[in-house]
């Protein structure tokens, strides 16, 4: 790959020397972490997001049923599929970026409605978002949480994934003992210096919410995320473990309608983080009409579709007082 070296490559097979200089290589892959550094050093890296929701049905109604219709037999107009039933099957059937099992699944439906078409009297078949079962059975992703209510110790976050953007609830929990900390669900290293630095922070802001220094000392507190079979890192889930310590220790709740991402520091300083066109795209699926974001992120707020930036409210975040204005009941 390196023109400085490839003009005269000889290959293991043919053993002659030819010149690769101008020759370009396009290689693809779902993500990048698993890609020797020598290597990615040596590419020009493009990033392309995955479809939003909205893009999946606009793509699945435009193009998906009419091809698979053409392929399964299906006249024109004998077959129609509403939007709330394409998301359905985006939400509950399919956990991807692209399309390509989305498509599978309307190729399902189609076979099912050619095989009533030749076999009853039928002469249009509709299928909704409450029949969708009859033709793709039982749902295969769990429902994601919906609004949940004001809860001292738990709070929503915002995660990115190779397939989008996720809602991540964060749970703390305090009882008596010596100080120590538990961590649990799977966490990867980043994300457990993350949830260490939300305690310092609380820590460090006892007399500013009213909290007595010396509970620490005899506390003990124990930091869960679900789905603990799940691997988890990054560090975007700082803001949202700060959230829940400071909510355990003041006995504040957190607003159930409200989601947050972010860095912090130990200064409390919120820092910018990656994904946020998938976030809030996750945050608007389940009905979260607030999100909490730093302050440095606001350039990409551009990137996310329009129907979800007029529905939510964007709280900047320069310092984790306005996350936490923001946040605590």
């Amino acid at each position: 790959l390196d023109p400085e070296q490839n003009f005269s490559f000889t290959d293991h097979f043919m053993e002659v020397p030819y010149d690769l200089s101008k020759v370009l290589f396009v290689c693809t892959a779902n993500a990048t972490d698993d890609i020797p550094e020598p290597l990615l050093d040596r590419m020009e890296v493009i990033e392309l997001s995955g479809y939003t929701e909205l893009e999946k049905v606009e793509i699945a109604n435009k193009f998906l049923l009419k091809k698979n219709m053409a392929l399964h037999g299906i006249p024109d107009g004998a077959i129609d599929i509403d939007n709330d039933a394409y998301t359905k099957i985006v939400e509950r059937y399919t956990s991807e970026s692209g399309v390509r099992n989305l498509e599978r699944q309307i190729a399902a439906i189609c076979r099912k409605v050619a095989l009533k078409l030749v076999s009853s009297n039928v002469k249009k078949v509709t299928v909704t978002a409450d029949n969708l079962r009859e033709y793709l059975g039982a749902e295969r992703n769990r429902d994601e949480m919906e609004i949940i209510p004001d809860t001292v110790g738990s709070a929503r976050g915002l995660a990115w994934t190779r397939v989008g953007g996720v809602t991540l609830n964060v749970d703390a929990t305090l009882f008596q003992g010596k100080g120590e900390v538990q961590l649990t669900g799977k966490l990867g290293d980043v994300m457990k210096e993350s949830a260490r630095t939300a305690i310092s922070l609380v820590k460090s802001l006892a007399d500013d919410y009213g909290i007595d220094k010396t509970v620490f000392e005899k506390t003990d507190i124990h930091i869960h995320v679900p789905e603990g079979a799940i691997p988890k890192d990054g560090p975007s889930a700082g803001v949202t473990m700060a959230t829940v310590v400071m909510s355990a220790f003041s006995g504040r709740p957190v607003s159930g309608k409200v989601a947050m991402t972010g860095e912090i520091t130990l200064r409390g300083k919120v820092l910018p983080i990656g994904g946020l066109r998938e976030k809030a795209l996750a945050a608007y699926r389940i009905g979260i009409r607030k999100v909490i974001i730093p302050k440095d992120n606001e350039r990409d707020l551009e990137d996310i579709p329009k129907e979800v930036r007029d529905n939510i409210e964007f709280v900047l975040a320069e310092d984790i007082s306005t996350v936490y204005s923001n946040a605590l009941v």
